[in-house]
């Protein structure tokens, strides 16, 4: 894997992680590396999804902002449950 691409991973995962965190509705006890993760995992999982399916940009985007947002919400609510 070639740096670029790592960079472009990561920032992609930010962006999709900061979309995430926007839509559900609550202050979440993470932390922006937190977020970053969640973002760059769900980022990966919907471009998984998205290339099985042989879907298009923007269904492969959408599909990577809903796994963040469901990871988002799933973390959240650990973190909560554990203070």
């Amino acid at each position: 894997m070639e740096i670029s691409g790592l960079l472009s991973g990561i920032v992609v995962g930010i962006i999709i992680g900061l979309i995430a965190r926007i839509l559900v509705p609550s202050m979440q006890p993470i932390g922006c590396f937190v977020t970053i993760l969640i973002g760059v995992v769900g980022g990966a999982g919907g471009a998984l999804v998205g290339s099985f399916a042989e879907w298009g940009f923007w269904l492969t985007f959408g599909t990577q902002v809903l796994i963040a947002t469901i990871l988002v919400a799933i973390v959240a609510a650990a973190f909560k449950k554990g203070t």
